[in-house]
């Protein structure tokens, strides 16, 4: 599975390169995701509410369409009652031939600041576990995920922690554990607890 992260901002940019330097399968773009000639799947950095009319929601809504929105509010009705907590991803399909998927990832419940949140981190967890849950389910298999820089308009997260929450997420996904303990779930803790400063 090849991840994209890609965002016209130069200083996520340099962020995300610097971050995510040790990490072969991950490739760093900065531009326009309509741009890419390849993906499988687009992350929409998201509310809780499937209200995508701003910043990279809206860029995603022109793209695809208004009926993707539409998509998206049933899903978040049918299942989880009218609101997606934040900590959770959701593939919807986009109709489209070539980027057949969007990953609905709540950085936020409403546009907020989410500064000196651990959000970014739960977001791109999240988002990485919807994906590889739906690969182990579904015949068709995304390949290759588009990711914005996660909570960093609205949101207001500096390039820096927004790079180093996602970077932790990746490199926590990557490295499943054999064991769960206390020693284990402090060190977890204590590296988001870390990112953020």
């Amino acid at each position: 599975m090849i991840l994209i992260l890609i965002d016209p901002d130069p200083k996520i940019f340099e962020a995300w390169k610097e971050a995510f330097a040790a990490h072969s399968g991950v490739k760093i773009v900065q531009g326009y995701f309509e741009n890419l000639p390849e993906f499988d799947c687009m992350v929409s950095a998201a509310n809780s509410f499937g209200l995508m009319d701003g910043g990279v929601d809206l860029a995603i809504i022109k793209f695809f369409g208004l009926d993707l929105m539409e998509r998206v509010q049933e899903r978040i009705i049918r299942e989880y009652r009218g609101e997606q907590p934040i900590g959770t991803s959701m593939i919807v399909e986009t109709l489209h031939e070539r980027h057949p998927f969007i990953a609905h990832t709540p950085t936020m419940r409403i546009p907020v600041n989410i500064q000196n949140t651990e959000n970014v981190y739960v977001a791109m967890f999240a988002m990485l576990l919807a994906v590889d849950q739906f690969n182990k389910n579904s015949p068709r298999k995304i390949n290759s995920i588009a990711c914005p820089g996660l909570g960093t308009a609205t949101g207001k997260v500096s390039p820096r922690i927004a790079a180093a929450q996602m970077e932790l997420a990746y490199r926590n996904f990557q490295n499943p554990p054999r064991l769960i303990n206390w020693p284990f779930a402090i060190t977890r803790n204590n590296g988001v607890i870390n990112s953020l400063v």
